[in-house]
């Protein structure tokens, strides 16, 4: 305890302590980074040797040089940074870790749009620990710490030096500059804490650019007074390769594999989380603009249109009948009403009092969210046993994690039969029931867990999707040959089922013929 007061106590140069915090900086938080290096080069040769040390010794001046910059501006300023980006960096390093994402500027996305419910499933102990032995402890050492500035002279001679020792550095690997592009969103989404600062700022950015005012479509006329009824479902973390209807060796589509005019297609998704994913089947084709979505444009040309959710994500959507999990719950009776189940509640007479005769219907779920999948269903859906029931899902054996997700399959299997169901129940509407996921899952193949990853480089797992397709007997319609579609498929499938035309519907991303 004396030494540590002593230490508190003594007055450090500016550029000694900030060499002492780049250096704790990258002891504590870049472990992933140099793990992810050593795993795509080849650390025996020279020139890996080279880039690995020119790697360290960049990784502690620039932070250095960074942190000098921001206590030469100002010591209030430097130390509540300083001790944001330790807090941060542990939460972050955490999830690095724990979970092997990359905390790009999608995944900077999937954090923000997460909510308090979904945000406490992930806490831990050992989440606990990374905070306060990474975070806290060093962020009071930050602000009990006394320093000595530089005087301007000096500021401008060391900043002057920093900046040519980088450059020299930079250009003397530059046979590894292709290499580095080549790997430029992995390495710049775990080095800490520029990972997240950089791309929050870019998540900002991008998002300010997108809430832009809607690019309206172009009007759309209903071809016929016949009633007919779409139940878009949208699935949440569902990969195609767990649903036995998919050629899986365990039977977690009991249900659905018995169901008459049940079609499946093989799809991917846009992107692997869930704001892109959603933004992808609600449009007529995949961009970067914000075009009108399907329930918007369907409901601006007089389609009923109802959207039920447990979830969140999804862009703008501007009707009358928006139901989230609190509305629902109150005229829900049952067990399955805290679960998805809620989204089924009243749904049949809900359509049946629609004074239209064109109706779409969205259920946004949230079934097979991680990292807790085994609180996802009700207890008599846990068909395969054991599960894992920890946030920490290295933790759990493969077995118990892949249970415990089959078993958010196997109710999603239960959900999508009690829609079919219902509306078969329907006799005056021709009716269709679409399934399509949002993105896929990885559980622990090559060391990941859940979704996220830049679609660029994604394993399989977390952008092969299923699409599902039930319609009713008296609809006479016909699917196309089977077909690998995208997320894409909804919007044009939805417009040709419920006969309306437009100029933007493409009948060949329509999936009737």
């Amino acid at each position: 305890m004396s030494m540590l007061k002593a230490i508190l106590k003594t007055e450090l140069k500016i550029t000694h302590f900030v060499l002492l915090m780049s250096l704790l900086n990258f002891l504590f938080f870049h472990f992933p980074f140099y793990a992810y290096v050593f795993n795509h080069i080849d650390y025996k040769s020279l020139s890996g040797v080279v880039l690995i040390i020119s790697l360290v010794i960049l990784m502690l001046v620039l932070n250095a040089f960074v942190f000098y910059l921001l206590f030469s501006l100002s010591r209030i300023v430097g130390k509540s940074l300083l001790v944001l980006f330790f807090v941060l960096s542990a939460v972050a390093v955490y999830f690095v870790n724990t979970y092997g994402v990359i905390i790009d500027e999608s995944m900077i996305g999937n954090v923000l749009n997460t909510n308090y419910q979904e945000a406490s499933s992930f806490f831990s102990i050992k989440l606990v620990l990374y905070i306060v032995v990474l975070g806290i402890i060093p962020s009071i050492y930050i602000v009990k710490a006394k320093i000595i500035n530089d005087a301007l002279k000096k500021f401008f001679l060391t900043s002057s030096l920093t900046l040519l020792f980088v450059a020299v550095l930079v250009f003397a690997n530059s046979s590894n500059w292709l290499w580095i592009d080549k790997n430029s969103k992995q390495l710049g989404g775990l080095a800490m804490p520029w990972s997240y600062a950089v791309n929050t700022s870019l998540f900002y950015v991008h998002k300010h650019q997108k809430n832009k005012k809607e690019i309206l479509l172009p009007n759309a006329t209903i071809k016929d007074n016949e009633k007919s009824v779409v139940v878009l479902v949208i699935g949440e973390s569902a990969r195609s390769q767990n649903f036995s209807l998919y050629g899986y060796k365990k039977n977690t589509n009991p249900l659905l594999a018995q169901t008459p005019n049940l079609f499946h297609f093989n799809a991917t998704s846009c992107a692997t989380y869930t704001t892109a994913g959603v933004k992808c089947i609600l449009e007529h084709t995949n961009t970067d603009d914000l075009y009108e979505i399907l329930p918007n444009y369907l409901y601006r040309n007089n389609v009923e249109v109802i959207w039920r959710t447990t979830n969140w994500g999804e862009p703008p959507v501007h009707i009358k009948e928006y139901q989230t999990k609190e509305i629902l719950s109150k005229d829900c009776k049952g067990d399955g009403c805290n679960y998805d189940e809620v989204l089924l509640s009243g749904l049949k007479e809900q359509i049946l009092a629609s004074k239209k005769n064109k109706i779409l219907i969205v259920l946004h779920t949230s079934t097979s969210h991680g990292p807790t999948y085994s609180k996802k269903y009700p207890p008599q859906f846990e068909t395969f046993k054991p599960v894992c029931n920890s946030v920490e899902l290295a933790n759990c054996s493969k077995e118990e994690l892949i249970n415990a997700y089959d078993n958010t399959i196997v109710y999603t299997d239960y959900i999508l039969h009690s829609v079919i169901e219902d509306l078969k129940q329907l006799k005056e509407y021709k009716s269709a029931m679409l399934f399509v996921s949002d993105h896929g899952e990885s559980l622990g193949e090559k060391n990941l867990y859940m979704h996220g990853v830049p679609i660029s480089f994604a394993p399989k797992e977390q952008y092969e999707i299923p699409f599902i397709v039930w319609f009713s007997d008296n609809s006479s319609k016909q699917v196309k040959p089977n077909q690998a579609l995208t997320q894409n498929y909804v919007f044009h499938s939805v417009l040709n089922f419920l006969n309306i035309q437009s100029p933007i519907y493409n009948d060949k991303m329509s999936i009737f013929k």
